[in-house]
């Protein structure tokens, strides 16, 4: 089956593991339907990686609260990415997915050290490949680390599921039931509107890039393979 992206960058946030009625990082459902969508993709012919978060585990303000300095805390929270990785990795292995852990951070018992190339002879392979801790210092996100890595490995889109929501509006439609979803925007208007989709480091490294940012609800599974195919839903971030 054609698609319109030959490889991918899949973002998904720490807290869209969580078990929230069991106060608990990981939801079962929830990693069962990110396997079922991945599985998908690799199946229609698309590499796949993916980039964690942590914030099911650890969160920035958590070490601000507690006394803890913002560089540990950062390097934290990367740790919190590795777990999330590894935790992704075992699911997706059990239901058939060959799956590889690189870390930004050397933790070399349990995962492979990102390099670049080795990434994308891994995704040349058809392995899922899931990047970890960031870009490996502190003071930036994984929304900078997914811009990074989609640019290294010449990623043609990043995907980016949202918890519920359809896409990027001018207001927050949790709050504002007038919000307007936005079906095109630019990463200059993003940057010029203050929209909080991504952070300002990770919009200006994709300023000059070919990567498309699509932006889609993730809760209903099918969502992800009608983007693949160049569906008009969701909304499209592009240079």
């Amino acid at each position: 089956m054609e698609t319109k992206y030959k490889r991918i960058l899949l973002k998904i946030s720490g807290e869209a593991l969580e078990d929230k009625n069991l106060h608990q990082p990981y939801d079962e459902k929830t990693l069962g339907s990110i396997c079922s969508i991945v599985k998908q993709i690799t199946e229609m012919g698309t590499e796949v990686a993916m980039v964690v978060g942590g914030g099911n585990i650890w969160r920035g303000n958590m070490a601000e609260s507690l006394g803890i300095e913002h560089a540990s805390g950062d390097y934290m929270g990367m740790l919190a990415t590795i777990m999330n990785a590894m935790a992704l990795q075992s699911f997706f292995e059990n239901h058939g997915l060959v799956t590889r852990v690189m870390s930004a951070l050397p933790v070399n018992a349990c995962c492979e050290t990102y390099i670049r190339r080795k990434a994308i002879r891994h995704l040349e392979k058809k392995r899922v490949v899931i990047f970890a801790a960031g870009v490996g210092s502190p003071f930036f996100t994984t929304d900078t680390a997914a811009a990074l890595r989609a640019k290294e490995i010449g990623a043609d889109g990043i995907f980016m599921g949202k918890n519920g929501v359809e896409g990027v509006y001018d207001d927050d439609p949790r709050k504002n039931p007038n919000a307007k979803l936005i079906k095109k925007i630019t990463y200059q208007e993003i940057l010029a509107k203050g929209l909080k989709i991504m952070d300002n480091t990770a919009v200006g490294l994709l300023l000059d890039s070919s990567v498309q940012i699509r932006v889609f609800n993730m809760n209903d599974p099918t969502n992800a393979i009608r983007v693949l195919k160049g569906e008009d839903i969701g909304t499209v971030i592009s240079h």
